[in-house]
């Protein structure tokens, strides 16, 4: 639940004009920079949102069909802000991004919106698109290995181990791995798990159970 202040709950109840959006951006070398959509620089949390600075409210787009958690922001370049060599670099690399709104007659009143970190960026002509990756991101990451059947490594690459031919494709079948490729070696799946059928087996009259088949 969000904390919102007594005063500042009063005018998004009503709708203030007074209200307006602004974002702090903290980079992974400690950089802050603040942005804002209203016309003047504003002062919030200690950092200087600068007004007109590559970042503007009606740019965020928040879309079903993204990855959860994910979304798109675009702006237009400002030197004085985010730079085109300091994005080439990397600099904005999973960079953390908070959402504010704020009263700018009263900077001190308040509320964060969201928080997101910047997944990618990249420059298309004066304008950038920033990937912006919520909390529920991390819940698609994968952690370690997965168990399954399949190779879960890329034909050709280090794990695999060997040069394919050009045009060459796997299905990252054990089958496949050992007939076409003779490969079995570095096959990196799990052919003999078990899959959803042996959990809903159930012993039938006349047939061998000793378990040889698993």
């Amino acid at each position: 639940m969000l904390a919102v202040p007594t005063d500042l709950a009063e005018r998004l109840d009503s709708d203030a004009a007074s209200l307006c959006q602004a974002w702090i951006l903290t980079r992974a070398d400690g950089a802050v920079l603040g942005f804002t959509d209203h016309d003047r620089d504003l002062v919030v949390d200690g950092v200087t949102c600068r007004a007109a600075t590559g970042w503007t409210a009606g740019a965020f787009e928040a879309a079903a069909g993204f990855a959860p958690g994910l979304s798109a922001a675009l702006g237009a370049l400002d030197d004085g802000a985010l730079s085109e060599a300091d994005i080439v670099a990397g600099l904005y690399d999973g960079a953390r991004v908070a959402c504010l709104r704020v009263d700018w007659r009263r900077p001190d009143l308040v509320v964060r919106l969201w928080t997101a970190r910047i997944a990618s960026l990249r420059r298309e002509g004066a304008i950038f698109t920033a990937a912006l990756e919520g909390p529920l991101a991390d819940l698609e990451r994968v952690a370690g290995r997965t168990y399954g059947r399949l190779c879960d490594v890329v034909l050709g690459d280090s794990r695999c181990g060997i040069t394919p031919a050009p045009g060459a494709a796997c299905d990252k079948r054990w089958t496949t791995c050992v007939q076409t490729f003779a490969n079995g070696l570095n096959f990196r799946g799990f052919p003999t798990l078990p899959g959803e059928d042996f959990l809903t087996l159930y012993p039938t009259e006349g047939e061998r159970h000793d378990g040889g088949r698993r």
